[in-house]
C-alpha cells in the first residue's frame, strides 16, 4: 500500500530565478513616457491586463520619438526586450539605457546607451531580442528611448513591450525597521 504524500502550498516567490517577464517588478507609480498621446499611453503597451489587447496601443504624439522610463521595485538583470507593434508604424531603433533618471530629448544624446537595437519587421511580431547582458546586471531603472520607426513616418505605435529578465536578491529597504537606540 502506497503512502499518502501531503503536498504543502508553497508562497509566490517575491524573486525569480531564471530569464521572465519583469512585468510584475515594474515600479507604476514612477514610470514615465515623453511624447506619447493622450489617447494612447504606456499603460497599453506595459500593463499585463492592457498589452494583451491589439486594439490598445502606445502612440506617439508630436513626432516618431519616445522616451519611457521604467523603474523597478527591485534590483533587476536585463536579458531581451519583446517589442510587438505594427510592421510600418514599429520601432526601429531603440537606445537602451540602465539606471539613468531624468533623461529627456535634449539631453538623450549626452549619454552613451548600454545598448542600441536596430529592430525589423520581424521583430516586431514579439520575438526576443537578446541584450548586452553584461551592462544590464544591477539594474534599478531603464530608459528605453525610441529614435525612429520603420518607415520613417511621424508616429510610432507599440502594443506590447516586455523587458525579460531576472530578480537580484537583495534588502528591500522598505522593510526595514528602525530601532530604537534609548535602551543602549
Amino acid at each position: 500500500m502506497a503512502a499518502a504524500v501531503s503536498v504543502a502550498a508553497t508562497p509566490v516567490p517575491s524573486t525569480i530565478a531564471g530569464p521572465a517577464d519583469l512585468v510584475e517588478f515594474v515600479d507604476w507609480s514612477m514610470v514615465e513616457c515623453l511624447n506619447e498621446s493622450a489617447n494612447h499611453t504606456h499603460a497599453n503597451a506595459l500593463k499585463k491586463a492592457y498589452r494583451e489587447d491589439d486594439e490598445l496601443y502606445l502612440e506617439s504624439d508630436t513626432d516618431e520619438q519616445l522616451l519611457l522610463y521604467i523603474p523597478f521595485n527591485q534590483v533587476v538583470k536585463l536579458h531581451s526586450v519583446m517589442i510587438k507593434a505594427p510592421a510600418d508604424e514599429g520601432p526601429k531603433t531603440v537606445r537602451l539605457f540602465a539606471n539613468r533618471q531624468n533623461m529627456g530629448f535634449s539631453n538623450v544624446g549626452d549619454f552613451p546607451p548600454n545598448d542600441v537595437i536596430t529592430l525589423t519587421p520581424e521583430h516586431l511580431k514579439g520575438k526576443p531580442v537578446l541584450l548586452k547582458y553584461v551592462k544590464f546586471q544591477n539594474v534599478r531603472s531603464v530608459t528605453v528611448f525610441i529614435e525612429d520607426n520603420q518607415s520613417g513616418g511621424e508616429v510610432t505605435k507599440l502594443q506590447r513591450i516586455s523587458l525579460i529578465g531576472s530578480t537580484v536578491e537583495t534588502t528591500n529597504m522598505s522593510e526595514l525597521k528602525k530601532i530604537n537606540n534609548e535602551n543602549q
